[in-house]
């Protein structure tokens, strides 16, 4: 391919190649008109339990794309493997047809470089729809938990090492490897208790059977009612609705973690197809009832358009690998 006309960069010029060899699939192969898209259900993976933050923000806009789409948008939920059950399925066996589309997080973009056979690039593997929101983080421990703020948890780690534990919804997430960066910085020793997801953590943290959670905020209504404590979160600014709650930055740590996911399926999806559900997925989005969701669980909104995401996933997976690396964290010794 020779050098694009000015003004149009590289990138963007492939980009437009792309969907030019993408057109004559849009057209059908007599030159006649294609089926419309959807014509039958789309299955949307959520790889975590039901009841978790991104569960029900994301079967949410499922509901809403199905009314939109005239076409069901079916919230599957496949838990597991730190929320990365789902992405062999969507990287090697799922039709780039639209019709399976799944979460796309961090740890999806992260497990490759803590493995020593990938079984996916989240670079090249995964057409990359449209970026959403984030989680609210933090760490909570049960009401009568002798820790009052999080200097006094890290005092007690100190005193005794590998003594508490803390719950996450899976190894190698974002916030184990927070709570790692943290136990780094301030030479102390946890164990972590891994769980399907975070609903479980919480449940775990209230029987006594873990000190606290380190995850999303399915521990926050815990906390309202007053059976958890929050010691601390982890976006840039304190939360609204627990005002008096620090932020990592606050108590010494250069640290927000909220970590932005989207929606993404097969690689070489049809362009005219992406459009389609990046443009329904983000009316929904943007509507009143998933705003209120969002609103339900602090969830940030993080909305990037198709390229936009797609840059991102390019910039973070470099970023990952640095952080892995630097963590020294495997998960096949």
């Amino acid at each position: 391919m020779g050098p694009p006309p000015k003004g149009l960069s590289r990138r963007k010029a492939m980009l437009l190649g792309a969907g030019a060899l993408a057109a004559p699939r849009i057209a059908g192969a007599q030159g006649g008109t294609a089926p419309r898209y959807p014509d039958r259900a789309i299955r949307l993976i959520i790889p975590w339990t039901p009841g978790s933050s991104s569960d029900v923000q994301l079967r949410n806009l499922a509901d809403l794309a199905s009314r939109a789409l005239g076409q069901t948008v079916v919230a599957e939920n496949r838990a597991g493997a730190g929320g990365t059950l789902h992405a062999v399925t969507l990287a090697r066996e799922a039709r780039p047809d639209g019709y399976t589309i799944g979460q796309m997080h961090l740890s999806v973009v992260r497990r490759p470089y803590l493995v020593r056979a990938p079984q996916w690039d989240a670079t090249t593997d995964f057409t990359h729809i449209i970026g959403l929101t984030g989680w609210l983080y933090g760490v909570a421990v049960k009401a009568d938990s002798p820790f009052r703020t999080f200097q006094d948890m890290i005092a007690h780690a100190r005193a005794n090492p590998g003594k508490l534990s803390f719950a996450t919804s899976g190894i190698a997430t974002t916030n184990h490897l927070a709570m790692e960066d943290i136990a780094a910085r301030e030479r102390v020793e946890f164990t972590h208790v891994p769980f399907r997801g975070s609903s479980e953590g919480v449940t775990a943290v209230l029987s006594g059977n873990v000190d606290m959670i380190a995850d999303s905020s399915t521990w926050a209504p815990q906390v309202e009612a007053g059976g958890m404590r929050a010691l601390c979160v982890w976006t840039e600014e304190r939360v609204a609705r627990f005002p008096t709650v620090p932020t990592l930055k606050e108590l010494g740590y250069d640290m927000v973690v909220t970590s932005p996911y989207g929606i993404s399926g097969p690689a070489r999806m049809d362009p005219g197809v992406v459009r389609v559900l990046h443009d329904t997925l983000k009316a929904g989005l943007m509507s009143p009832e998933n705003t209120r969701v969002r609103g339900q669980f602090d969830m940030p909104l993080a909305y990037l358009d198709t390229e936009q995401y797609q840059d991102f996933i390019l910039r973070r997976a470099a970023y990952e690998r640095e952080i892995v690396t630097r963590l020294g964290i495997r998960m096949d010794g």
